[in-house]
């Protein structure tokens, strides 16, 4: 058996173990830093110090919408190979991409209508 066609994966996994293994030793070379009350204040966006503590609890309002973006984000995903596949899949395909927009797009307007795109 020829074991040359497994040497590059031999090399691979040896710099998979040994890179990590030199960072971490790598941490303990050199003078320890030391917390100061510069380096402990928040820092958001080039302003040096938050109006509020960085802690604070987010309004509800945006987590919906993120949770919001991440389902019409995947709608997105499952329409690139849609697109390829347009060709061999001809109207039925076609007609299942619109069976699945016209969900989404109800969603949208149910959620439009409960108010969970309202900011008041």
């Amino acid at each position: 058996m020829d074991y040359n066609f497994y040497l590059p994966l031999t090399i691979i996994l040896i710099l998979v173990v040994l890179i990590p293994f030199l960072f971490h030793l790598s941490s303990y070379l050199g003078e320890k830093s030391k917390d100061s009350k510069a380096v402990n204040q928040t820092y958001e966006c080039g302003i040096n110090k938050t109006y509020k503590d960085s802690f604070e609890r987010f309004n509800v309002k945006f987590y919906l919408v993120a949770i919001i973006f991440v389902l019409f984000d995947v709608e997105i995903l499952f329409m690139f190979p849609w697109a390829v596949t347009l060709r061999d899949t001809g109207f039925f395909g076609l007609f299942e991409m619109f069976t699945f927009m016209g969900l989404l797009l109800a969603g949208l307007i149910y959620i439009y209508k409960k108010g969970a795109l309202k900011w008041s």
